[in-house]
């Protein structure tokens, strides 16, 4: 019986007649459901096989927990480890830091030495070159000056050749203009036609000492003259009385008459007495010609050596051959005596001058 208000169950369906089908009723919410016995065996398997599986699955995600736990411990002893490692290697940061920082103050103190040593050095080595240069300078000049008193050109010579080694012994590459400088200097010095002032000097003093020995134009013969004009006579044994007194008659004449030549009148007229006047007028004619060589004033020598030779010819023997020897010295001294400026070394005094000015 149903409760009062309940519906009526349905009537079960009618089933075809020969069929047997087993079925099992299972109450659902107070109704009875007949559900048959395939389907249930197949959802008791399949319920059955979801137990396994899920064991299973409960089973895998157990070991997977276990191997989460592992990892996680291994990975917490790990990030510890690294931990450690971190702050270690920060440590050792911090250390090489500030051995870093030490490092570099003495590599800033190390880059200011060099720098102050370098700067030392070229300091030093500028003032050595500038050293170098004004030595050059001075010995050039110096040379330069003997050279204006001497008129020869060897002492200018000698200070740029010295100065051309002493500049390849310092071996500086900037210095290199200065001795290509000093090499033309000297090609063009010596190619200069300069006189030469202590031997034209020496040659002068030397025939200064001649002039006493010179004979005058009406000078009168030596005895020696006499004597050998005698020699040519036949010996005194041989010869005859008369011949005897001829010979010292003609011996008495010719020392009281003397017949020459003489082609200057002021010679014939020249007094005894005044040769010595003559003499050292000559000599002084030939100290003018020295001091205008001295000053520098070779057109003045030049003259004062014509008028020395034309004093020579004028008042001289001309014939005797101490006053040819003479004449030809003279000639000679004036031909030496050129009117030539003394070489200067322009271009080597303005490369010391850039030198110095360190271009």
């Amino acid at each position: 019986m149903n409760a009062p208000g309940t519906p009526p169950p349905d009537p079960a369906p009618a089933l075809p007649v020969g069929h047997a089908v087993s079925t099992m009723v299972v109450p659902v919410n107070d109704r009875i459901i007949a559900v048959p016995r395939g389907a249930l065996i197949a959802l008791v398997v399949m319920a059955g096989a979801s137990l396994v599986l899920g064991a299973l699955l409960w089973q895998n995600l157990t070991h997977i927990q276990e191997q989460l736990a592992r990892q996680s411990a291994d990975s917490a002893a790990t990030s510890m480890a690294a931990r450690a490692l971190a702050q270690q290697a920060q440590e050792v940061a911090r250390d090489a830091s500030a051995r870093q920082v030490l490092l570099e103050s003495r590599v800033s103190e190390v880059a200011l030495q060099r720098s102050q040593l370098e700067e030392l050095m070229q300091s030093l080595s500028r003032s050595r070159d500038e050293n170098l240069v004004v030595d050059i300078e001075s010995a050039l000049r110096l040379a330069q000056q003997q050279t204006q008193l001497t008129g020869s050109a060897e002492p200018l010579l000698a200070a740029l050749r010295t100065a051309d080694q002493r500049l390849a012994r310092a071996a500086q590459p900037r210095l290199a203009r200065l001795r290509a400088a000093i090499a033309r200097d000297v090609d063009r010095i010596k190619a200069a036609t300069v006189t030469d002032v202590p031997g034209v000097l020496a040659r002068l003093d030397d025939l200064a000492r001649q002039i006493d020995e010179l004979p005058v134009a009406n000078q009168v013969p030596a005895r020696g003259a006499l004597d050998a004009a005698r020699r040519t006579t036949p010996a005194a044994g041989q010869a005859l009385w008369w011949q005897k007194w001829r010979d010292a008659v003609l011996d008495e004449a010719r020392g009281l008459v003397r017949v020459s030549r003489i082609d200057q009148p002021e010679a014939a007229l020249l007094a005894p007495e005044q040769t010595f006047f003559l003499r050292e007028n000559l000599k002084l004619k030939l100290l003018n010609a020295r001091l205008s060589l001295l000053a520098r004033q070779n057109e003045a020598a030049r003259t004062d050596v014509a008028a020395a030779v034309a004093t020579l010819h004028k008042y001289f023997d001309p014939a005797s051959r101490r006053t040819q020897q003479v004449a030809t010295q003279l000639q000679q001294v004036q031909a030496q005596v050129r009117v030539a400026e003394v070489p200067r070394m322009d271009e080597t005094l303005a490369a010391l001058a850039t030198a110095a000015a360190g271009r």
